[in-house]
């Protein structure tokens, strides 16, 4: 039996002490970091960016098949994604956490271990946060803190008619390995005996439980002197991500079905489950990858590039958002992506 200490023996300070006890600063920005009553952070003329999330265990994750770990870097990085969609660099995140009786002292180790993974690979500091309890279940609330050069921040709202519509990496795997998780835990509940089968589906398992933030592409586009025109993550599903820009610019789109980038291993599960990997790429959702326009001049900048997929361009209001299929068919874009509501 793994030892189990109740949380009540160290009290919320003795708590906080041992969470935040291996914590060493790395950014000159943070003046003062945890163990005040604020921190203290001082961006040397640059501009501050901030973004919050919360998330919340059976609807944002399911314990049954997230390792605490993972669940601890994962709720750091979706925060620093939205850093990284704004043209920022993160440097602090604050984290609070509540969570009920049924969590150890080694549970939250375990969680903790996650979060300073995820702030020493994107050099960021953790300043501050709470914790407190719940009722039932573990919330968690992060606030990503960023940096940007005055007036580089990037908007949603100001793309241009013309411009190209890009997007990072690949999409739709997220909710692939969801699926598979999903399914697993289904024949599981049904018969304990039978073993969980995720052999060979290591890529859509990983996009799912432990995404990464675009860190390299922000580099990139720095490095080419390119500041996108708009830029957003996707987190909620391509299609309504789109639908946010077209909207908030005043622009319509159009985007091909067979520029979408899809890995192979999505690729075979979607087909396996009988889902259209396009339906899931456009509708997927947690991806965490980086949807920006640019103009059509910084092309050539780009076009080596292997990490970004040029999917469409942006046109006037009046023409809409639509989707070209492979077999030349006109669609409208509708935004499938995930509602937080529903």
């Amino acid at each position: 039996m793994e030892e189990r200490t109740e949380i009540n023996d160290l009290g919320e300070f003795g708590l906080i002490d041992r969470l935040t006890r291996n914590f060493e600063i790395q950014n000159a920005g943070t003046v003062l970091g945890v163990g005040d009553d604020g921190a203290v952070i001082d961006h040397f003329g640059k501009q501050t960016v901030v973004s919050t999330d919360m998330l919340v265990e059976g609807i944002h994750f399911d314990l049954m098949y997230t390792p605490l770990k993972h669940l601890g870097y994962k709720s750091v990085i979706v925060n620093l994604s939205d850093i990284y969609a704004m043209n920022a660099v993160p440097t602090q995140i604050t984290m609070s956490i509540a969570f009920s009786n049924r969590f150890s002292l080694e549970a939250l180790d375990e969680f903790y271990e996650g979060v300073y993974a995820a702030c020493e690979r994107y050099n960021v500091d953790l300043i501050g946060g709470d914790t407190t309890s719940s009722q039932k279940g573990f919330i968690i609330s992060v606030t990503a803190i960023g940096e940007v050069t005055p007036g580089q921040f990037v908007k949603r709202s100001t793309a241009q008619k013309g411009d190209l519509l890009c997007v990072s990496g690949d999409l739709g795997a997220a909710y692939l390995g969801l699926t598979l998780l999903e399914r697993e835990k289904k024949i599981f509940l049904e018969n304990p005996k039978i073993q969980p089968d995720l052999e060979n589906q290591t890529y859509i398992i990983g996009r799912q439980l432990k995404p990464e933030a675009r860190k390299d592409i922000i580099e990139f586009l720095a490095e080419k002197e390119i500041i996108p025109t708009s830029m957003m993550d996707v987190s909620d599903g391509l299609s309504s991500e789109i639908l946010h820009i077209c909207k908030q610019s005043e622009v319509g789109c159009v985007l091909y079905e067979d520029k979408l980038p899809v890995h192979d291993e999505a690729r075979q599960m979607a087909m396996q489950f009988g889902l259209d990997p396009t339906a899931c790429a456009l509708s997927g959702g947690e991806d965490y990858e980086l949807l920006f326009t640019m103009k059509q001049e910084d092309y050539d900048k780009i076009v080596l590039n292997e990490e970004i997929a040029v999917i469409g361009y942006i046109t006037g209001p009046e023409e809409g958002a639509h989707i070209i299929t492979r077999g030349g068919n006109r669609h409208e874009i509708t935004a499938q992506g995930w509602n937080a509501f529903k």
